[in-house]
């Protein structure tokens, strides 16, 4: 978890890095211990004022592909910048026409133990046919618990920033950290 300022410093240098013509706004900018996500929009086509929802989805898309191609080798330049300075992978994703669409994106492992009845709630969903396999129904977990609870995982980032906050007002706030690592490095 990172401090808002240091969130805040992550956005400015990819404010300042991205060419001006990239995107018409960088929209979002997210950060965990892994990877840095780089989201902007870009413009939407201007298909005929007749045209059917298929042809505008279509356009849409053609146009996403289309900047995905076109500024391949400028976002994989700055992402290497990134990467050394930030020591995180950069993936990058575009809105356009009210659609979203990530391009490629880290898919980081994680362990866990699971009870018998954790086990069983897995094992349900891929008898369901919710998922393939029990890393599947994981993840699945994971993006409903997102969903259902916006408000409460956003109140509990601000309490970490706090306590963030305070732990650098400590005994040992004279320690270097770069921009996007703070005293996450210490969970090792």
């Amino acid at each position: 978890m990172i401090t808002a300022e240091q969130r805040e410093k992550l956005r400015g240098w990819f404010t300042g890095r991205l060419p001006d013509d990239l995107f018409e706004e960088l929209t979002e900018l997210t950060v965990d211990r892994e990877e840095i996500t780089v989201i902007g929009r870009i413009p939407e086509p201007r298909p005929a004022k007749d045209a059917s929802a298929a042809e505008r989805e279509a356009a849409v898309q053609g146009r996403i592909q289309e900047f995905r191609e076109r500024t391949r080798e400028t976002r994989m330049a700055v992402a290497r910048e990134a990467e050394h300075a930030f020591r995180r992978k950069v993936s990058w994703g575009v809105e356009c026409g009210g659609q979203r669409a990530l391009f490629t994106h880290v898919a980081a492992p994680v362990m866990t133990r699971l009870r018998q009845p954790e086990r069983q709630v897995l094992d349900t969903l891929i008898a369901g046919g919710v998922a393939r396999s029990r890393s599947d129904a994981l993840a699945w977990c994971v993006r409903l618990v997102q969903r259902h609870t916006d408000d409460w995982l956003t109140e509990l980032r601000e309490s970490l920033e706090h306590v963030q906050r305070v732990r650098a007002q400590g005994p040992d706030a004279d320690a270097p950290q770069d921009a996007a690592h703070g005293a996450e490095e210490e969970d090792g």
